[in-house]
C-alpha cells in the first residue's frame, strides 16, 4: 500500500509542477461581453488564442500569471480554423513550450484555462481520438484535431491542452463543433500563428480547377502501382489559373500532391493550407490511364 501510495504521490507531483509550467504561460483574454476567454503565450509579445473570444477589435487586453494586465491589439485572425493571434503593447510573458512529438489517443492529458482572476484551472483527462481533415462550423477545414475527456470549464476555450511535461499538445476551442469543445493539434495551431504573425491571416492554396470524385478502376489502380480507391476527375480547368499553367487539363484524374495520394476534395484542401502557395508542387494524375507528373507552382486563393 505504502508503494502504491508512493507512486500516486509522484503522479500527482508530476500533474502539480505540469501545471505550474505551462500555466505560466497561459493567459487571461479580455475580448468579448461574458466571461473571459484563456489565451497562450506563442511568443514573448503574441498570445494564441481562439479566434471566436476575441469579439472585437479595440479595448483589448490579456492578464498574465503574475496579475499584470497588459493591452493587445489583433495581429491576426483565422476565422476557418478559430484561431486569433494577439500582440502585446511590450513583450512580457513566457512562451509556451511545444510538444516535439504527435500526440497519442490514451495520452494522459490536462487542459488549463485562466478564466478570471483567481488563478490557473485544470482539467485531467486523455486523448480519446485524433481525427480529420474535417469541415468546422465556421467553414473552414481543420486538417487534424483531438478529441478529449476532460472537462472544458467555461472560459477556456484558447487555453493549452498540456502533456504530463507541461509541453503544449494543442489549444482547446468550443467554436468548430457547435459548441462542442474539440482540440487543434499545437503543430497545426502554431503553423497558423506563424502565418498570422507574418501576413495577418492564413494563406490558403488556389489551383483553378473544378473536380468531382470518381472511383478508380482495378486497371487505373494497377497503372498508378497502389491501392488507392479514388481520386479527383478534373471537369474544367480556369484559364490563366496555375493548374493550365502547370499543364493540368480536363480529363485528368487527380490522384497526389508531392507523392500524397489524394482521394478527395477535403484531402486536396489539406494540403493547399499554408506553406504551399507559391512553391513549385509534383501533382500525380492518371490521363489517358497512366500516370503522369506535372509542376504547378500554386497560387494563392484571394
Amino acid at each position: 500500500m505504502s508503494s502504491e501510495s508512493n507512486v500516486l504521490t509522484a503522479f500527482s507531483d508530476q500533474m502539480v509542477q505540469a501545471v505550474e509550467k505551462a500555466g505560466e504561460s497561459t493567459v487571461l483574454v479580455n475580448g468579448r461581453r461574458r466571461i473571459p476567454a484563456s489565451g497562450i503565450a506563442y511568443a514573448s509579445d503574441l498570445i494564441l488564442t481562439a479566434d471566436h473570444v476575441v469579439e472585437r477589435d479595440e479595448d483589448l487586453s490579456v492578464m498574465l500569471a503574475d496579475g499584470t494586465s497588459i493591452s493587445v491589439t489583433i495581429a491576426g485572425r483565422d476565422p476557418g480554423n478559430d484561431l486569433a493571434l494577439l500582440r502585446l503593447e511590450k513583450p512580457g510573458v513566457k512562451p509556451a513550450e511545444k510538444a516535439s512529438r504527435e500526440a497519442r489517443v490514451g495520452e494522459v492529458v490536462l487542459a488549463l484555462g485562466r478564466p478570471s482572476q483567481e488563478g490557473i484551472e485544470a482539467s485531467f483527462g486523455i486523448i480519446s481520438a485524433i481525427g480529420g481533415p474535417v469541415r468546422t462550423f465556421s467553414g473552414g477545414l481543420l486538417e487534424r484535431y483531438l478529441r478529449t475527456d476532460v472537462i472544458p470549464f467555461p472560459g477556456f476555450s484558447g487555453g493549452p491542452l498540456i502533456d504530463t511535461e507541461g509541453r503544449v499538445v494543442g489549444l482547446n476551442t468550443s467554436g468548430l463543433a457547435h459548441g462542442a469543445s474539440i482540440t487543434i493539434p499545437a503543430a497545426l495551431a502554431w503553423l497558423d500563428a506563424e502565418n498570422l504573425a507574418k501576413y495577418g491571416y492564413v494563406k490558403r492554396g488556389y489551383l483553378g480547377i473544378r473536380s468531382q470524385s470518381v472511383a478508380l478502376s482495378s486497371d487505373l489502380r494497377k497503372a498508378l502501382g497502389r491501392e488507392q480507391e479514388h481520386g479527383l476527375l478534373l471537369v474544367s480547368v480556369e484559364t490563366g489559373s496555375p493548374a493550365e499553367a502547370g499543364g493540368l487539363i480536363v480529363g485528368d484524374i487527380l490522384v497526389g500532391i508531392e507523392g500524397q495520394a489524394v482521394a478527395d476534395h477535403d484531402q486536396l484542401m489539406t494540403y493547399l493550407t499554408g506553406g504551399a502557395v507559391g512553391k513549385p508542387t509534383s501533382v500525380q494524375v492518371l490521363r489517358g490511364g497512366q500516370p503522369l507528373s506535372v509542376t504547378v507552382t500554386i497560387g494563392e486563393r484571394k
